[in-house]
Parts: structure tokens; C-alpha cells; sequence
């Protein structure tokens, strides 16, 4: 049986909330690409060796090596937040505009985020944006909260 045209409205809505958690995770996995990348770069030009990684990354590995690495272990923490509110809104039928909005804001906060670490990687402007994406994070989960307790009308 297929399902009524209301109950593939109701699952798109429920599904919506998904599509920014693939972006965030396509998102870490591109910057996870990077890592390689600039590492076999520095070890081409010989500022780095298989040594200078044995134990992660010694301090003789230069900083724009190291950047890379460092995004994306800031992406595989409190993203972790986002994941699990995203997944409860998920199953519990939680879903509204307003959370879809604020995930995609956390998402948009996130790459920000990156791009400015990972480019001209001015300190002020990156907290800026981590700041920002904390406060969206805590939003999502105040607003998701309130709609899985029942307390705003989904």
C-alpha cells in the first residue's frame, strides 16, 4: 500500500530535517579530504615526514598542515549535538519549519566556520562564527525540547 498523499506530506516534513544533517556530514567529509592532502603537499616539499605524524601531528609540522586536521576534529564535536537533536526530532515527529531553519542556520554557522579557519583564518572572525553556531546549537535544542515535551504544537 502506498501512502496517501497527507502521509507523504507529513513524511517529506519529517524528512526535511535530515537534508542539513547530510550537508553537515558531506561537509566534514570534505574537509576530512583535505587532511591528506595538505600532508602529502608538505611531505612533497619536505616540511614533513611519515615521523612528524606517528603520534598525531609533532609540532614541527607546519601550521597550514595542521589546520585541516584541527577543523575537522572541531567538526566531530559539538556538531555531535546536532546529529542527536536532529535524529531525536526525527524519530519522535517533532519536525517544524523553525527547526529545519535552525538546523540549516547551524549548518551555514559551521561552514562558516571552516571556511575561516581554513582560509585567512582570522582568530576574532572564527569566534565569531563559533560563537554564533554555539547560540544556534542551543536554540535548536531549546526549540526541540519544547516540541518532543510537548509544549509547542509541532
Amino acid at each position: 500500500r502506498s501512502p496517501s498523499i497527507p502521509e507523504r506530506n507529513s513524511l517529506m516534513t519529517q524528512i526535511a530535517i535530515l537534508y542539513p544533517v547530510f550537508a553537515l556530514a558531506l561537509w566534514t567529509i570534505l574537509v576530512l579530504c583535505l587532511i591528506p592532502v595538505m600532508r602529502f603537499r608538505a611531505a612533497a616539499k619536505g616540511e614533513a615526514s611519515v615521523k612528524d605524524y606517528r603520534y598525531g601531528e609533532s609540532s614541527t609540522v607546519p601550521g597550514y598542515v595542521s589546520l585541516p586536521n584541527r577543523n575537522y576534529m572541531n567538526l566531530l564535536e559539538m556538531p555531535v549535538l546536532f546529529y542527536v537533536a536532529c535524529l531525536l526530532i526525527f524519530v519522535t515527529a517533532s519536525n517544524s519549519a523553525t527547526l529545519v531553519n535552525l538546523a540549516w542556520a547551524y549548518v551555514a554557522t559551521r561552514i562558516i566556520h571552516s571556511a575561516i579557519h581554513l582560509s585567512y583564518n582570522n582568530v576574532m572572525h572564527r569566534l565569531a562564527a563559533f560563537a554564533a553556531s554555539n547560540l544556534v546549537l542551543i536554540a535548536l535544542w531549546v526549540v526541540t525540547a519544547l516540541h518532543v515535551l510537548g509544549n509547542v504544537p509541532a
